[in-house]
This record gives structure tokens, sequence and C-alpha cells, in this order.
């Protein structure tokens, strides 16, 4: 059976590089590639599950039942068999007992199911992020704090009124310089997150800029060490999730005080260049917010802010010959 990752490639719903860096992702923090790609944005979750379906040839676990399970099903098996072979019951007829899972095609997991439970196990697929989230929900089986961050997907985020954000577009065209820029930017992050700063790349090293919760005055750290910043830089991509307790990001914890387990970092990208990063966080243990996600728009409209100013300065610049 063809590795799904490969699969979905195959498909053309992700990139071969986009698979490489879920991959490389997948040795560092775990968790199955499904996931790792979910928090790369690289496929929604409707997307994953759909293919799940398709790649098992069973069904996927309807979402309108995951979210409304029964009491008497929730208690019908027990929370340890529940926890060690990460299932969720969430229909009955009779014997036969409708049931989620991360492999609906492990026949000897299904068998020793069925023996314990003494249920008719049908099998369905699901996602391990929303597998996890329903644990939690209904089982009180604690999640990794990486899974929680995740959670927000399955909810509307909390809306920025669009007055406001009208608002913000037109601040970002009238801006003078780039200390501007990264003030306006840093302003409206810091109403989303707790700590935001951005931090700049001259010469192969990585500078604190200016931050907000965050003093990152005397920062740097080299583009060549593997860092959580310097992925992001090779990658030109997103990265949300802990902050490894690894040597190369020694700097980094230093100056966040520790390893937060819900960062976000974004690349500010001009040209097909980065040249700045914008990171946020609510802290070392506390998770991001739903609308966290308003902050790749405020990076956009930063980025079109810097061309409008590098514009603005060649047509001053420009000489007409007398």
């Amino acid at each position: 059976m063809m590795k799904l990752g490969e699969a979905l490639v195959k498909e053309a719903l992700i990139t071969r590089q986009q698979l490489d860096q879920a991959l490389k992702r997948q040795i560092q923090f775990g968790g199955r590639i499904g996931t790792n790609l979910l928090e790369l944005r690289y496929i929604d979750e409707a997307e994953l599950t759909k293919f799940l379906s398709k790649y098992f040839k069973v069904p996927a676990a309807p979402l309108d039942l995951l979210n409304n399970i029964p009491e008497d099903i929730i208690s019908s098996i027990n929370v340890d068999i529940i926890d060690k072979y990460k299932i969720l019951p969430f229909k009955k007829e009779r014997s036969r007992m409708h049931t989620a899972m991360l492999n609906p095609k492990d026949i000897r997991e299904l068998d020793e199911l069925r023996f314990i439970t003494g249920f008719d196990i049908i099998p369905y697929v699901i996602s391990e992020m929303r597998l996890l989230y329903s644990l939690e929900k209904y089982y009180g089986i604690k999640r990794n704090v990486r899974y929680v961050s995740l959670s927000d997907r399955f909810n509307p985020e909390t809306k920025v009124e669009e007055d406001s954000i009208n608002k913000i577009k037109i601040a970002f065209t009238e801006v003078k310089d780039k200390e501007e820029i990264a003030g306006l930017l840093l302003n409206e992050a810091y109403k989303i997150a707790k700590r935001t700063a951005l931090f700049t790349i001259k010469s192969g090293t990585i500078m604190g800029w200016k931050g907000r919760g965050l003093n990152v005055d005397n920062f740097s750290l080299q583009e060549k060490e593997q860092s959580t910043f310097s992925d992001v830089l090779r990658s030109k991509s997103s990265y949300r999730g802990p902050i490894l307790n690894i040597k190369e990001n020694e700097s980094l914890i230093n100056l966040l005080s520790g390893t937060p387990q819900d960062a976000l970092i974004i690349p500010i990208i001009l040209r097909d260049r980065v040249i700045s990063l914008l990171y946020a966080d609510n802290g070392v243990s506390s998770v991001l917010n739903a609308n966290v996600g308003f902050l790749s728009l405020l990076a956009s409209m930063a980025a079109i802010s810097f061309e409008i100013i590098i514009l603005r300065k060649r047509i001053l610049d420009l000489n007409f010959p007398l």
C-alpha cells in the first residue's frame, strides 16, 4: 500500500516540496503526516478526511454525529480501552458499534476490539487532530498542547470587524517609512497576541527589530543555525507549534524565557525574499487565540506597504534630463 504522503502527492493534493517539509516536521515533532500537513496549512481538514476515506476505502466519520455523541454510547466502552486503542464510538445499532479510528484497516486491532468490547466494530476513518479533540471532549483524555492549538480550525475564527479591517488597510497605504510599517503591524498584532515581535535579516544574521510585550533589542541569531527561525527562512512558509528545546534554539529560548508550546512565525516576503519575520505567542504556557489567522493578513498588508515605499522612493529618485 502506497504511503499516505506519497498518495497525496500523486493525487496532486500537495506538492513534493510540501511533503518533504511535512516529513521534516514529523521527525522533529512526531504525529501523523496528516497532522503535520494540517499544521503547515498545506491541506485543510475536510480535504484530508475526504482523501483518508478514499485511501483506506472506508467511510469518514460524519461530523454531525461526532459533534453530538449520546452519553449511553460514550459510556458503552471503558475509557481505558478508548485511550489504549485511540478509538471513538459514535453510533450503535444493536450489537454493531460504528467507531472512528486512525487506521480502520488494522485487522488485528479490529479483532481485538471486537473480542474485548463484545461489539461488532464498524470502522470509520478520522483525522488524528479531530480524534484527539473528541477524546478530550467526551472522555477527558488530555491532548498535548500542540493539538489544542489546532482545535481553532474546528470553529469559525473570531471575526475582526470589517470597519476595523478597512481602517487598517488605509493605514498601511498611508505609512511613510519602514518604521511606521513595523509600528502599525506590531500594534495590530499586539491586540491578538500577548507577545509579538519583528526580526530583520541582514548579511545572514537574524536580528531583533521591534517588539510588543517582548524586548528584542539585543537579539541576534545566525541564519545558518538550524533554529526554528532558520527553518521558516528556508521554507518561506509560516510555522505554528512549539519552540523545541534544542541547542539550535538556545538564543531564542533565552529571549522567550522558556519554550512556548504554541508560537506563530510568519515570513514577510518581498519579491520572493524574506525581509522580516513576525513572531507571536501568548506566553510560555498559553495557546494562541482563535483569530490568530488574522496575523497572516496583517503580514501580507505589511509586505505590500514595504513594496509601496520602495516604489515611491524610486519615483522620487527619477531624474528628468533638462
